[in-house]
């Protein structure tokens, strides 16, 4: 497959990037707003979409923490997280060795290596992949359709990270409790309609659900997205945060989703 340097592509960024990584025929490079990053994604293939912006949002990541992101796709959540938080060190876990070598490329453009690793394979076998107890943090974006609903997409790529067809709710839960610390953190994005069997899932792999905050595309609409946290071994308590709405006219972000942005 061609490839080009970012030069030879004629990509205008302000970032301190490292112009030597190639970029693939069908490649784009985009601005994170953050720090100067950017992001290489495929636009016929998947793209990151605003779920991963405000969980990066929602996520709490503390100095000297160490933070798994399963499901990483091309790298959104490590390298928004590395923007944003003082964490220690980001690993991302991504099934599909294609998208792992966009996010490795992403690295290695934001120079970012001694910071954020990614490693190719299965998230439903993570804890033999890594030490038990080994991360502060876990987060995901998980596929939020059960395989056997809705119309899978026709590509492979987006089909994969869209519907439960190599993962299912209950292997994220299962491997994000073996990996985390006692009193380690569990965020997730997901949709409202399967609140319930999350909550359940989480109760039972000792995940404890300790915050939750539903998504509202506008104040007078239902919420089409919920972001969550858990406390691994946990006491029983969960707050419900104040509602978060993504814009507050047509076309028109509301100022705290325009500052998770970075605008």
């Amino acid at each position: 497959m061609p490839q080009r340097t970012i030069a030879e592509n004629q990509i205008a960024t302000n970032s301190p990037i490292d112009s030597t990584i190639p970029i693939k025929e069908g490649e784009r490079l985009d601005s994170l707003q953050r720090n100067g990053y950017v992001i290489l994604q495929h636009p016929k293939k998947f793209c990151f979409g605003m779920d991963a912006v405000l969980l990066s949002g929602f996520v709490k990541v503390c100095v000297g923490e160490r933070v798994m992101d399963f499901c990483t796709g091309t790298g959104i959540l490590p390298i928004l997280l590395s923007a944003k938080t003082q964490g220690e060190h980001f690993t991302g876990l991504e099934i599909l060795e294609e998208s792992a070598d966009m996010a490795r490329r992403s690295v290695a453009l934001n120079r970012l290596q001694d910071k954020i690793s990614i490693q190719t394979g299965d998230v439903k076998v993570a804890s033999a992949l890594f030490p038990a107890a080994s991360f502060h943090v876990v987060t995901v974006n998980p596929p939020y359709i059960i395989a056997r609903h809705g119309i899978p997409n026709e590509n492979p790529a987006k089909a994969i990270a869209r519907h439960e067809i190599l993962c299912c709710l209950e292997d994220v839960i299962r491997e994000s409790a073996k990996l985390l610390v006692p009193n380690g953190r569990f965020y997730m994005v997901h949709k409202p309609f399967r609140l319930t069997e999350i909550l359940c899932e989480m109760h039972r792999y000792g995940i404890e659900p300790k915050r939750l905050r539903f998504v509202h595309p506008f104040i007078d609409k239902e919420p089409n997205m919920v972001l969550v946290e858990g406390l691994r071994g946990g006491k029983s308590r969960v707050t419900v945060e104040p509602p978060l709405v993504v814009f507050r006219g047509e076309g028109v972000y509301t100022d705290e989703v325009q500052e998770m942005y970075g605008f």
